[in-house]
């Protein structure tokens, strides 16, 4: 992308513009198709005539949208997005640190430990729920007898 094309209110001004062409041929061919008298062309003509419009017009948007200089300006935009985002978590970390407030990436990683916590808490439990039920399936296949405790004195 060449250097004048950064500038973004040249952009703007250039899509205006770009916009009104095809809002003003848009409007004459519409109406060109509602002012028809019987002596004029026919309705299927007029939708021939629409349907070759349209299909131009899908077929350079097509190119436009596939088109390499269109597809690196949405990279870098994305990009950029991206790099906004990261720039102004951080800013916003930063001044609630400095405030003594809580940041969303504090919040995070009390989530993210309690989500630990609860992983270990229900394996123990599902552990604790097997043995048990070992226990109770040794039961009964037969009661253990409990010895006899002998005091000697």
């Amino acid at each position: 992308m060449n250097d004048e094309s950064d500038d973004p209110k040249q952009t703007a001004e250039q899509w205006a513009a770009f916009q009104k062409i095809w809002t003003d041929s848009f409007a004459k061919m519409m109406q060109l198709g509602f002012s028809y008298s019987p002596e004029a062309a026919p309705p299927e003509f007029l939708r021939q005539i629409r349907t070759g419009i349209f299909q131009a017009l899908s077929q350079s948007w097509d190119q436009f949208l596939r088109s390499p200089q269109f597809m690196e300006g949405m990279k870098q935009w994305m990009e950029q997005a991206v790099s906004f985002r990261k720039m102004s978590n951080d800013f916003f970390t930063k001044v609630r640190h400095e405030t003594q407030g809580t940041a969303q990436k504090d919040v995070d990683a009390v989530l993210v430990a309690l989500q630990q916590l609860e992983t270990r808490v229900l394996n123990r439990v599902e552990e604790l729920a097997a043995e048990v039920d070992a226990l109770k399936t040794g039961r009964k296949g037969g009661t253990p007898k409990k010895k006899k405790r002998r005091n000697r004195n």
